[in-house]
């Protein structure tokens, strides 16, 4: 492999600098945090490896001061004699690009600079495949993001995946990306296995249980054949419980066995079968909170929760910096309207403002729906604000909240007349202001202006000429 160029080592361990020199052209040395800052910030280095003398608290703080200067900088912690088998999680959360167990091996340390440079070899923003992905295994199952939040999550993606952990829990609010989660932690741990995935609350229990299991052929009226369930369809591959929360407490039961004994039956038979899948479980409700109050096993709670994967909402403050990458991101992959798909080529400023102001209860779906959504309605080469359609609840709210009046009236017309009139209003007519905010021409507006006949009164206001309320698809006036 071809060696990484600046490696900082934070370590007085004379076997850590020896094994930076396996990987690395240039090694730089610091005994302490501070002086590790120092030396990062004059040299910038492609890695940072530190011993596990510091503490996953220095971790995030030597990772929350690089991050302001210079973005991610790649830190790996390298464990000593006494390692504490919670110790790679711990640090893996805090931040760390990855963890190896011991000075001495130099393989798995050659293994993350080879990721590292390929990464950087990739191009784009901040050296990576592409503006929109950490890495190329992140962009191989179109994970899209690049905030502190999502690297953590992806960090504790490759843990897992690398490890023998099974079964897997993956956790986080609908939409966050789950199934991706998990297609990721199957395409690094076994790429050439099955993935399978069951939806837990689409099912009845019965049916539920035959998808996993299968069946023999008279176990049941119907069963006028023998069906090979999930578990047996995925082999060494991976299979996906979504909500599992959802699943029958009976059930919870047979499956607790399957993880236990790594094997089961087929509803009728006889014949134990060996599991050889990891098995990866999801929920959007706390699993915690769900065990508390008897909705879920006690003992498969614990039996999943070995070393869970969290997926933060978009609303985290450690998340918000993604929305507008992803809004990017989806403007760009969207195949909703194969015709616009060069025409319309961004999002306005105010339009951009809009979704980063937005609270998002259903995360990344929900943003690319309003996505999809204002590509359909956009009519420029820009999505501006009025093609942006949010809570269509929320939205309402806020109409009747200003107009004081129920909103009967959902013409797309009108709409788009008081939007502009609006934003006419809130520029002082200067009527290039207004395209802008709208994200529309100049001659655009113009035409407008003249089909809905919309005129400056002398107290410098528009006229009203709509004989009703604004429609629930506007949104609230800029202050």
């Amino acid at each position: 492999m071809s060696l990484l160029r600046r490696i900082v080592v934070v370590s007085k361990q004379a076997e850590l600098q020896q094994l930076a020199q396996q990987v690395g052209q240039e090694i730089f040395v610091a005994d302490d945090l501070a002086e590790a800052l120092d030396i990062v910030e004059t040299v910038n280095p492609e890695l940072t490896i530190f011993d596990d003398s510091f503490t996953p608290g220095h971790i995030r703080e030597f990772l929350d001061k690089t991050d302001k200067n210079l973005g991610n900088v790649p830190v790996v912690v390298v464990g000593g004699i006494q390692n504490d088998a919670a110790a790679p999680t711990q640090f893996m959360q805090a931040g760390a690009y990855d963890y190896v167990q011991t000075s001495r091996d130099c393989s798995r340390l050659r293994q993350i600079a080879q990721s590292i440079k390929d990464r950087h070899e990739g191009g784009g923003p901040d050296k990576s495949p592409s503006p929109f992905f950490v890495d190329e295994h992140a962009a191989a199952v179109s994970m899209a993001g690049r905030s502190r939040a999502f690297v953590k999550t992806l960090g504790m993606i490759r843990l897992v995946a690398a490890s023998k952990c099974n079964p897997v829990l993956i956790v986080g609010e609908t939409g966050t990306g789950k199934e991706l989660a998990a297609k990721a932690v199957h395409a690094l741990r076994c790429p050439d296995g099955q993935f399978v995935a069951v939806n837990c609350a689409a099912l009845t229990a019965n049916l539920l249980e035959s998808e996993l299991f299968g069946h023999v052929k008279g176990s049941f009226t119907g069963a006028d054949r023998e069906k090979i369930g999930l578990l047996e369809l995925a082999g060494p591959g991976a299979i996906l419980l979504d909500e599992i929360s959802e699943m029958p407490s009976d059930l919870q039961a047979k499956l607790l066995r399957v993880l236990q004994e790594k094997t089961f039956r087929k509803v009728g038979g006889l014949r134990d079968i060996p599991c050889n899948a990891t098995i990866i479980a999801s929920s959007n409700r706390n699993l915690y909170k769900e065990m508390k109050a008897d909705r879920f096993r006690r003992d498969l709670y614990y039996r999943l929760n070995i070393c869970p994967v969290f997926i933060a909402p978009l609303r985290s403050p450690d998340r918000q910096e993604d929305i507008p990458l992803l809004a990017e991101y989806f403007l760009q992959a969207s195949t909703i309207c194969p015709e616009k798909r060069q025409k319309v080529t961004c999002l306005t400023k105010f339009a951009m403002e809009v979704l980063e102001k937005h609270d998002w209860p259903g995360n990344v779906r929900e943003l690319c729906n309003v996505i999809d959504r204002a590509i359909l309605l956009e009519t420029t080469d820009k999505i501006g604000l009025s093609s942006i359609i949010l809570d269509q609840d929320e939205c309402e709210e806020s109409a009747e909240s200003q107009s004081g009046v129920q909103i009967r009236d959902f013409s797309l017309a009108k709409a788009e007349r008081e939007l502009i009139a609006r934003a006419l209003q809130e520029t002082g007519w200067q009527k290039t202001q207004a395209a802008a905010l709208l994200g529309i021409t100049r001659a655009t507006l113009y035409a407008k202006v003249k089909q809905y006949n919309i005129k400056k009164d002398l107290s410098g206001r528009q006229e009203p000429q709509c004989d009703a309320p604004a429609s629930s698809y506007l949104q609230p006036a800029i202050a």
